[in-house]
């Protein structure tokens, strides 16, 4: 979920509910505008950084995320969250931020399995697969939704939401899965693809920790929605002190194994690589 979107999400799904040493906090300091402000400033600074290194290339739908979400978190400092201008400005950005989450998670899958492409091809088709899968049943699920919901937003807001869920949620399977795979194979990357995949991952889930949550109805504080927005606000800064151009040719190997055991883990997932690329080019 994008920085812009989070506010009227949280303020307008999940229940307010403050807890115990949380309310005066809370009543002298916006955490909420002060975490869009962080997320703002790491995100500029982070394009900045990498179109000066000349990274913008290499992380082209990164960068193009980050150009895009700088404008967007900007421009809800400044409007009412229960307002019409910021519903519209969710309906209107947030497909976009979904297909840019997208897209970022397939350049992910590039940049790890740049040596393997019939890995990458795989990955690509199944994810295309799941992507369409949970479209369909956020459209066949509108039924079963509430009248009273419907006229609160509209069909096309909770469609948006439900949609969301549940491909954040299979996109969330498929960075874990990238995850996994790094533990398991002792491949050798750059220390930004690294860095970046790490980053990336804690910043998707705080992201859509709470759309999650709320898919499978399950009711979290206001306090926890805030310190998702500060996690996310935080994966913002970790980029623009991370990635480097120095970063692109530090090597990094993962995981450390036995001579013996690292050979046999390169020789099996260079077989399995082969055999998937002779099949997607039948």
């Amino acid at each position: 979920m994008s920085d812009a979107a989070s506010a009227l999400f949280f303020h307008s799904v999940f229940p307010v509910a403050v807890l115990v040493g949380w309310g005066t906090v809370f009543h002298y300091f916006d955490f909420t505008q002060f975490f869009q402000v962080i997320s703002a400033l790491g995100s500029a600074l982070t394009a900045y950084k990498l179109y000066h290194a000349g990274l913008h290339r290499r992380y082209r739908f990164f960068f193009a995320y980050l150009i895009f979400r700088v404008p967007c978190i900007s421009c809800a400092l400044f409007m009412d969250q229960r307002g019409k201008t910021y519903l519209w400005l969710f309906t209107k950005s947030e497909p976009i931020v979904m297909l840019f989450y997208v897209l970022i998670v397939l350049e992910l899958y590039r940049l790890v399995l740049e040596r393997y492409k019939g890995l990458y091809t795989l990955g690509r088709w199944v994810m295309g697969a799941a992507m369409a899968i949970a479209v369909g049943i956020s459209i066949i699920s509108l039924r079963g939704v509430a009248t009273a919901q419907l006229q609160r937003f509209s069909g096309w807001v909770v469609f948006e939401l439900k949609a969301e869920a549940r491909l954040d949620l299979a996109l969330v399977l498929f960075i874990l899965l990238i995850i996994w795979f790094l533990s398991r194979y002792p491949i050798r990357l750059n220390r930004n693809v690294v860095v970046h995949t790490i980053v990336y991952s804690v910043f998707f889930f705080a992201n859509s920790l709470g759309l999650v949550f709320w898919l499978f109805k399950i009711r979290i504080f206001e306090p926890f929605n805030t310190i998702l927005m500060g996690i996310a606000s935080a994966c913002a800064v970790a980029w623009w002190i991370g990635l480097t151009r120095k970063g692109e040719e530090v090597q990094v190997h993962l995981p450390s194994l036995g001579p013996g055991a690292e050979q046999r883990a390169l020789q099996q997932l260079a077989a399995l690589n082969a055999t998937l690329l002779k099949a997607s080019q039948k």
